[in-house]
């Protein structure tokens, strides 16, 4: 079962745990409980809300990663276990050491998938995908050429319109963006946990100060389903978004995907390309298991 994204959003709220639920309040009046085993990551934005100790370390025992966001929606503090999975020191060990022409060769893959995504969503919304499936033929080993940029630059205006620019720090389109690329990055960080990884040792991306650089990397070949739900639910005017707005994006995790094993949850996906990576970097696997995008979607998502 996938286990849902908790967003708290209430100014001042309080987060506790009680007999295994996780219980938001507000001047000591209880708004919601939830069990903790249903929780897949927790996500709060709310200004002045706090979190027990309890509550942090109960989260933390069961691998659920809580993601603080600031003002914009995007991510700022993330707590995440220390005591790990069986697996965890041999393969972060695996992780710190492995090659630079290995790391190369993860991004060229990580960089075609995520193009060949976008090449998708494209074609999903009635664009022609050939020139971001040419880009995706030309990805070199480390991408030099910056072939990610230029497949962006083609793509967005395709998506949004010719007025749109990628900005983090805007309302409408791009508001709903952060706030999906806040629950990818929360699920992708929940599955580097688990594989025993460790999310600021990163193939590619380099931000310093960063604890989610890997989550960063492993999370591309996913963000277009979420600009793709953005696309269909939004107008470029639309500036705040609703409660139905973000269930629609959480909900991107439970998209199926079309992988080796057959289709599964999009969340399930990003569980087996993290195992996958941390086979390659102990010499257990070759290349990393990255899904194909779902059969039959249109752009209103039937």
């Amino acid at each position: 079962m996938i286990g849902r994204v908790i967003e708290v959003a209430t100014d001042g709220a309080h987060l506790s745990v009680d007999r295994g639920f996780m219980t938001v309040s507000h001047q000591k009046e209880t708004l919601g409980r939830v069990a903790i085993a249903d929780i897949s990551a927790l996500i709060v934005r709310g200004y002045g809300a706090t979190i027990s100790l309890n509550l942090a370390s109960r989260l933390s025992q069961s691998g659920i990663p809580t993601v603080l966001c600031d003002s914009n929606q995007s991510p700022s503090t993330l707590l995440w276990p220390i005591k790990g999975h069986f697996e965890q020191g041999r393969r972060m060990q695996a992780q710190a050491e492995a090659s630079r022409p290995l790391r190369k060769r993860l991004w060229r893959d990580i960089v075609v998938a995520k193009i060949s995504a976008q090449a998708y969503v494209l074609k999903a919304v009635q664009e022609s995908p050939e020139r971001l499936k040419q880009y995706a033929r030309s990805v070199k080993s480390g991408d030099p050429d910056n072939i990610e940029g230029q497949a962006a630059r083609y793509y967005w205006p395709r998506l949004f319109g010719e007025t749109f620019r990628r900005n983090r720090s805007e309302g409408g389109q791009n508001a709903a963006l952060n706030y999906g690329y806040t629950v990818l990055r929360a699920a992708t960080a929940r599955s580097i946990l688990a594989a025993g990884l460790h999310p600021s040792l990163s193939v590619h991306h380099k931000s310093r100060g960063d604890a989610l650089r890997l989550a960063d990397d492993l999370m591309e070949p996913f963000r277009p389903y979420i600009d793709l739900t953005v696309h269909r639910m939004l107008e470029p005017d639309t500036e705040e978004l609703t409660r139905d707005m973000k269930a629609k994006l959480a909900a991107v995790l439970t998209l199926d995907l079309e992988g080796p094993r057959g289709a599964r949850p999009l969340q399930s996906c990003l569980d087996a390309l993290v195992v996958s990576l941390a086979q390659i970097y102990t010499g257990e696997q070759k290349s990393l298991e990255i899904p194909a995008p779902p059969f039959g979607l249109d752009a209103s998502g039937s």
